[in-house]
């Protein structure tokens, strides 16, 4: 097991350019299946969740060449229907997503469960649905079974804005014959970057970046080349970081785009940043004072479907608050056991309630000191990396390749910046 040591108090300070975005990357390497043409992929980012998905699809018979510069040739000219390591899916929650593309190119796919971080019950129910208004047979007995003779285009109303729910539907629906509709789909960035990689193969999706998709299904796919986009999450992890450190850093090719409400929401917090083109500044003087709402009443910030604020960056909020004047309530309905991870911040010394398993209320600013920590998923774990930056003394994180699911080479970027940190083996 590996783990990180942190000495905390040091600001962050220079440049850094985010890795591509991995919840694209993961859609995009599914949807290579579509076609048997080879497809080029730049900016893959190099992390764990990634590698799983690359040995998954080549357990079907896909080719992947992986080169220099994070560049991806991958090849799906021979897929071959065969059972799936049941290990191997249930480490990824992204298992799912080769569903659409299978039983659009093979007709028929064995899924084992999918794994992913345990941050509370994480439904399938809505990719069944959608691909079962497709014409596909789906049983289920210890592990699915997807079959269809043909995808015929339809009206799917997905029963939740779910964002794999979304890509695996999409991508059966670029094969279907006819027209579909697909109404209340996510319209994530990574849900609009698999749209326009789809339609530079060949497909016909409108309204790209609405919550209402409009699809012609097409004969064949062929092959492209595309660059994944700037992992947002990233981003916006390191202007925590560097905020609650009182660094400066330039983040480049921030895809500032997809940053609105994320920067009204931090602004409520009391973090802000600068934007020149593609690039993001992030000043030393922030001013580190939470918003109260009118009336001066406590302020809430609760996750949405995109554009609203995001579940993923929940963790980074609460823990940038512990380190602002004022209080603050945070709400994440989605997911029952995201919160669980502010028990390790309240040891290291932050003032937080935890109400019930969905919100906290957040009391800054508060010293943090280091401690003994373990990383519970990849959002919370990259949180409790940036609250050992801030704190005083050293922390010890435990269980890192969690974070390592999500980020690539975070220690070496941190140090970069400046950061005292180090990864050791026990």
């Amino acid at each position: 097991m590996e783990k990180f040591i942190i000495e905390g108090g040091i600001p962050l300070k220079g440049d850094f350019t985010p890795s591509g975005n991995k919840n694209a990357a993961l859609p995009l390497l599914a949807a290579c299946i579509l076609t048997d043409e080879p497809i080029t992929l730049k900016n893959m980012p190099n992390i764990l969740d990634v590698l799983a998905m690359k040995k998954l699809m080549e357990s079907l018979g896909v080719q992947i060449n992986v080169q220099e510069n994070n560049t991806w040739h991958i090849h799906a000219k021979n897929v071959s229907f065969s059972d799936l390591d049941p290990e191997l899916c249930r480490k990824i929650r992204a298992s799912i997503l080769i569903a659409g593309p299978m039983v659009a190119r093979c007709k028929e796919l064995h899924l084992p469960p999918p794994g992913g971080d345990v941050i509370g019950r994480r439904r399938v129910d809505t990719h069944i649905l959608a691909l079962q208004k497709l014409g596909v047979e789906v049983s289920y007995h210890r592990s699915f079974h997807f079959s269809v003779k043909e995808l015929k285009g339809a009206d799917i109303l997905l029963d939740e804005a779910s964002v794999t729910a979304t890509e695996n539907a999409i991508m059966a629906c670029v094969l279907a014959k006819g027209e579909s509709v697909l109404r209340n789909a996510a319209s994530e960035p990574h849900v609009q970057e698999l749209c326009h990689f789809l339609n530079l193969m060949g497909a016909k999706i409108e309204n790209i970046g609405s919550n209402t998709l409009h699809i012609t299904g097409v004969d064949k796919l062929h092959g492209c080349e595309f660059t994944v986009g700037p992992d947002y999450l990233e981003v916006v992890s390191f202007i925590g970081a560097a905020a609650v450190t009182k660094g400066e850093i330039r983040i480049h090719n921030a895809g500032n785009q997809y940053l609105d409400m994320v920067r009204l929401v931090f602004k409520r917090i009391g973090i802000v940043w600068e934007t020149n083109g593609d690039d993001l500044f992030v000043p030393s003087n922030q001013p580190l004072e939470i918003e109260p709402d009118l009336g001066n009443a406590i302020p809430e910030i609760s996750v949405m479907p995109w554009p609203a604020f995001p579940t993923d960056l929940m963790s980074i909020a609460i823990v940038t608050a512990t380190q602002s004047k004022g209080s603050m309530l945070f709400h994440d309905w989605m997911y029952p056991s995201r919160m669980y991870f502010t028990d390790k911040l309240v040891g290291m010394g932050a003032q937080i309630v935890l109400c019930d398993p969905h919100r906290c209320i957040v009391q800054g600013p508060t010293q943090l000191f280091g401690e003994k920590l373990e990383s519970p998923d990849i959002r919370a774990g990259m949180s409790l990396v940036i609250a050992s930056l801030s704190a005083q003394g050293k922390s010890v994180l435990r269980n890192v390749r969690q974070i390592d699911r999500g980020y690539e080479q975070v220690e070496i970027k941190l140090q970069k910046l400046g950061a005292n940190i180090v990864r050791e083996t026990e």
